[in-house]
């Protein structure tokens, strides 16, 4: 039986509260795309609670069903996990007519993921999105599961700007922009998203890898690839949010700040080099109760550190000279 406390007893402390494109996220975490359904599937383990976060970001959405990739579609690293899933879902039809009057808007911030193939479905997506209670979306064009689409938009700044700028002219709801780690120059990259209007950017998608079965010789991964995600590539993250917070400063666009964040010093870290908020994903496929340990851990920080908000945090790197 678990004994972790009720959400009526845990709620976030007000340190740990922001602003985030205009909306209040009553903690600095992120439940990613991909990890937890469509913002249900982790409300079956006990004494979990959407409420323990600022935001839940639901599953990767295409304007038709897909089925995915072939198996094997997960592979677990030394440090982390390869997943080609290939963006299973049910279509967004079904996701804003049947799931998202399933979830609790009382209880934290839904954030959609929008997917697609070419940069009309992008735009169907978001206009379906639009009409619906979903607080922002994620434009998801980064993919690095998929064999259409998401690479290809997420590795050149001129392609990914033509995407938001689509998805732009389609809401006036916060579009987060979720950026690639497998391109050249991600500041490029970043700059053009934020030209083209992105509110805000998630820094960083999965990290493109393999696995081979020495006794087969063949891929683990029935998709060959598949995305690196857990703290095999937290240096790599840590980086890219500080080169894109580079470009987003001047501009105050805030950043979910993601890869591997698995303990309150991770989250930390993240936000010191230049994020307002943290991605949690890959951890809580091993601890499911993560948030609530982080919670405590990063509202105890501030308060030995003297700060009243997290805030405070984003962007403080002491850089040497």
């Amino acid at each position: 039986m678990s004994t972790a406390a009720s959400p009526s007893d845990r709620a976030p402390g007000p340190r740990l509260g922001l602003s985030f494109c205009g909306l209040r996220f009553a903690s600095p975490l992120v439940l990613l795309s991909g990890c937890v359904g469509f913002g249900e599937e982790y409300t079956r383990v006990e004494g979990f609670s959407n409420r323990d976060v600022g935001a839940v970001v639901l599953k990767g959405t295409t304007l038709a069903p897909r089925l995915g990739n072939p198996a094997h579609r997960v592979y677990e690293t030394d440090m982390g996990m390869l997943n080609a899933i290939g963006l299973q879902n049910p279509g967004v039809d079904a996701v804003v007519r049947s799931i998202l009057p399933t979830l609790d808007f009382s209880e934290t911030r839904f954030i959609a993921n929008v997917s697609g193939s070419t940069i009309d479905e992008y735009v169907e997506v978001t206009r379906r999105f639009d009409d619906s209670p979903i607080d922002a979306m994620e434009i998801n064009i980064s993919c690095p599961n998929v064999k259409e689409g998401g690479v290809q938009f997420g590795n050149f700044p001129e392609m990914s700007a033509r995407v938001v700028a689509a998805c732009r002219a389609a809401t006036r709801k916060p579009l987060i922009t979720k950026l690639s780690p497998n391109q050249t120059d991600i500041q490029a990259n970043a700059r053009a998203c934020i030209e083209a209007g992105s509110d805000a950017l998630s820094v960083i998608n999965t990290v493109m890898g393999m696995a081979i079965d020495a006794a087969t010789r063949r891929p683990v991964i029935g998709n060959v690839q598949g995305g690196l995600s857990g703290p095999a590539i937290k240096p790599i993250a840590l980086l890219k949010v500080h080169q894109v917070y580079q470009v987003a400063k001047p501009h105050r666009i805030p950043i979910i700040g993601q890869g591997g964040i698995v303990t309150a010093e991770d989250a930390l870290e993240f936000l010191i080099a230049g994020a307002s908020a943290v991605g949690v994903g890959t951890a809580l496929f091993y601890d499911p109760h993560a948030c609530i340990r982080l919670n405590a851990d990063i509202d105890a920080y501030l308060a030995a550190a003297g700060l009243s908000s997290v805030s405070e945090l984003t962007g403080s790197l002491v850089l040497p000279g």
